[in-house]
């Protein structure tokens, strides 16, 4: 396809599908057929000119880099593991990259800059740090821009943000991690044609209540009733869903009201026009 899109590169958990360490029929599916595998949330963009980025360098950046025609820059959304330990792969071990674009926040872009071993792919120079300030525009090419924007997430190490993604002739709403929906999300998602959001977890018990209460994230039940709300519930599709979440299974119940409500579960391949 020609022109500028976003092509979803993952759309499970951190650690992916499967899990290492984790026998739940998802994970043990994925281990005997390699077309259940999901590799972790992340977004390619590809602008007219060929230049290529991605959103976020999660721990499956090898195959998910492959399936991009080129790589001219990463943009991090927060320092957890799904999100920015890709990074690895560009360093004189591996790729030996020279000079790759990497956005982030300042406080992102201080833990790359002061901690090991991130530290040494910016002193020999594998990647260039280039800041993302939440709010600021990002020009990535001709009718290719995207926006930062903070939203609420653990903070053990940096801030998050979420990204607006704009093309010429479509926008796209990326927000893979998020512990609430304190902003006003139906008159954002209203203002977009694609919303990528959090579906971590089905419902609030997915997860014992002890480990739920710790790693938050909006239910998807709570994120279909918000959005119905406004009727704009056509425009969303669940990412960074947990290995052993039941969205996985097609005829489970929650399929059927993500179905019912006119959304969806991302899926790996997909390119969005842009």
């Amino acid at each position: 396809m020609d022109g500028t899109k976003a092509l979803i590169l993952g759309a499970a958990q951190d650690a992916g599908v499967p899990q290492m360490g984790c026998h739940c029929g998802h994970c043990e599916q994925a281990r005997r057929d390699p077309a259940a595998l999901q590799y972790a949330a992340a977004l390619g963009l590809q602008a007219a000119d060929g230049r290529c980025f991605l959103l976020d360098a999660t721990p499956d950046i090898r195959a998910q880099a492959g399936m991009l025609p080129r790589l001219d820059g990463i943009l991090l959304t927060h320092g957890h593991i799904g999100h920015y330990t890709g990074l690895m792969h560009l360093g004189r071990e591996a790729m030996g990259a020279c000079g790759v674009p990497v956005w982030g926040t300042p406080q992102m872009l201080e833990f790359l800059r002061t901690q090991a071993p991130w530290e040494q792919l910016v002193r020999l120079g594998n990647i260039e740090l280039v800041e993302a300030r939440p709010g600021a525009s990002i020009r990535l090419a001709d009718g290719l821009t995207v926006e930062p924007f903070s939203v609420t997430h653990r903070a053990e190490y940096t801030d998050t943000v979420g990204y607006l993604i704009r093309g010429s002739a479509a926008s796209v709403l990326y927000v893979p991690d998020v512990d609430s929906w304190d902003f006003d999300l139906r008159q954002m998602v209203s203002a977009v044609d694609v919303a990528l959001l959090d579906g971590t977890f089905s419902a609030t018990d997915d997860l014992p209540p002890e480990i739920m209460h710790v790693v938050g994230h909006p239910p998807m039940t709570e994120t279909l009733a918000t959005l119905a709300a406004g009727g704009l519930s056509g425009r969303l599709r669940f990412t960074h869903i947990n290995h052993s979440s039941p969205a996985w299974n097609p005829a489970s119940a929650i399929r059927g009201r993500i179905a019912e409500a006119g959304a969806a579960i991302a899926r790996q391949g997909d390119v969005i026009p842009l």
